[in-house]
């Protein structure tokens, strides 16, 4: 007997494949229990997806019980990418992460409030961006921990107060970041002495421009700051330029949204795949599953690049809300 699955069954197939934490596979697999009709021509495929729910929900608790005995800095990525805030006492980093995230870490005017890292979602459009709290970066309360969190990290949005010396606070951080050997993308710099650096992109983040007065402070800043850095201010506490910071972080990742049409179906554009940019569609197909990349014939694509629906070989590049359909 068939089992006539529903549309939605498919869609929901493939968000389960695309998802990366045991929360979201969990939550797609009921999902899919819920859209299973129920007659002889199911039952095995019940059976399989009460199985697989069963599974998780044991290897979930089992790592639950695990974490406890594990650091906190232990943070896996979630989202479109991983940004870790660092800079000295008191320049506002939870009070960007509570403002831009749905975590909530103590913020306080006084300095010393965060002792352990805080991660929380950023949405950005259809899409979400890990941002990380984390303890004062200096040298008498640096942890080994957090220089791993760092290194592992996507991007570091290195943040100042601007209302009080960043570029001293700039310098101080920097240095230590370098004696890790932590080193900025754009700068090239190398040490022999210091082999296999780890290299990543950095914003520095002006934080508590508050008003126009503060302009030419921030002016002053950005001229005084050697070499070709990323700049950019904000205000935690009146909201003034996040919507641009969140921009910029998704640019700095270096990704495009790419999404998923079955044939006569409509695109689902609330939920696209993330890659990296010059990913090809083999890329997109072993996005969705494994086999698909290796079984991928053509496509069709829909975007800014093509015209809707043309055909296009495997190793053609995708472009940011390109629409795609696998022929396998």
């Amino acid at each position: 007997m068939p089992a006539n699955l529903p549309p939605e069954y498919f869609n929901t197939e493939e968000r389960y494949r695309a998802a990366k934490t045991p929360a979201e596979k969990l939550a797609c697999l009921e999902e899919l229990l819920t859209l299973t009709p129920k007659h002889k021509g199911t039952d095995k495929l019940r059976a399989s997806l009460r199985k697989r729910i069963s599974k998780l929900k044991t290897t979930s608790q089992t790592k639950k019980s695990l974490s406890k005995r594990e650091s906190a800095f232990q943070i896996d990525k979630e989202g479109a990418g991983q940004v870790v805030i660092v800079g000295p006492a008191n320049v506002g980093k939870s009070a960007l992460v509570a403002a831009l995230t749905n975590a909530t870490p103590e913020v306080a005017e006084y300095p010393y409030t965060t002792w352990e890292p805080t991660p929380g979602m950023m949405p950005v459009e259809n899409i979400q961006v890990q941002l990380i709290d984390t303890p004062t970066f200096s040298r008498e309360y640096v942890k080994q921990e957090l220089i791993d969190l760092i290194r592992r990290s996507d991007v570091v949005l290195l943040t100042v107060d601007l209302q009080t010396d960043p570029l001293q606070q700039f310098d101080d951080v920097l240095v230590l970041l370098k004696e890790h050997r932590i080193i900025p993308d754009h700068t090239g710099e190398s040490d022999n002495r210091r082999p296999h650096p780890t290299v990543i992109p950095f914003l520095v983040l002006a934080n508590k421009h508050d008003n126009e007065d503060l302009d030419e402070n921030f002016e002053i800043f950005c001229e005084l700051i050697e070499g070709d850095w990323n700049l950019s201010s904000v205000s935690a506490s009146t909201g003034h330029k996040l919507e641009i910071l969140k921009r910029i972080l998704v640019d700095m990742l270096n990704i495009i949204r790419v999404y998923s049409k079955s044939p006569g179906k409509k695109p689902d554009t609330t939920s696209p795949f993330v890659l990296k940019k010059g990913s090809t569609v083999t890329d997109f197909a072993g996005k969705i599953h494994q086999d698909f990349s290796e079984k991928l014939k053509t496509a069709r694509v829909w975007g800014t690049s093509v015209y809707d629906g043309q055909m296009v070989q495997r190793d053609y590049i995708l472009q940011d809300g390109d629409i795609v359909e696998l022929q396998i």
